[in-house]
C-alpha cells in the first residue's frame, strides 16, 4: 500500500485531470462537472442520476458512487494511475464508459 502522502498527491492529480477531462466534455454530454470539498461530483442535466468520486484516504482508494454501485479503486504502480481490479479499468477509461451507458452515448470521450 502507497503511503499516505503519496496517495494524496496522486489521488488529487488523477482527480484533477478527470475533472478536466469532464469538463472539455460537458457541451456535448449532457452532464456537469463539479468539485466541493474534494469531491468531485457528475451532474446529469435530466436529474436522473449523479456520479460522486472521492479520496478514500484511509484504504488509499478513489471510490465512484455510480448507477448504484460503487467502484473502488487501487493504484497501480506499474500503470500510474488508480484501476478497477475486476475489468483492469483505469479512473479516466471507467469513467468514459460509465457516462456512456448513462447517457446512452457512445460518442462521449475523455482524455
Amino acid at each position: 500500500m502507497i503511503d499516505e502522502a503519496t496517495f494524496r498527491r496522486v489521488s488529487d492529480r488523477a482527480l484533477e485531470s478527470l475533472k478536466q477531462s469532464l469538463i472539455a466534455a460537458e457541451e456535448e454530454g449532457g452532464f456537469e462537472a463539479e468539485e466541493k470539498n474534494g469531491v468531485l461530483n457528475v451532474l446529469f442535466e435530466d436529474d436522473s442520476a449523479k456520479f460522486v468520486f472521492t479520496p478514500n484516504t484511509p484504504v488509499r482508494q478513489v471510490w465512484i458512487s455510480a448507477q448504484s454501485t460503487s467502484f473502488k479503486l487501487d493504484w497501480n504502480d506499474e500503470r500510474h494511475a488508480f484501476t478497477l481490479a475486476k475489468t483492469g479499468e483505469d479512473l479516466m477509461a471507467l469513467t468514459q464508459r460509465l457516462l456512456r451507458e448513462h447517457l446512452q452515448n457512445d460518442s462521449i470521450s475523455l482524455s
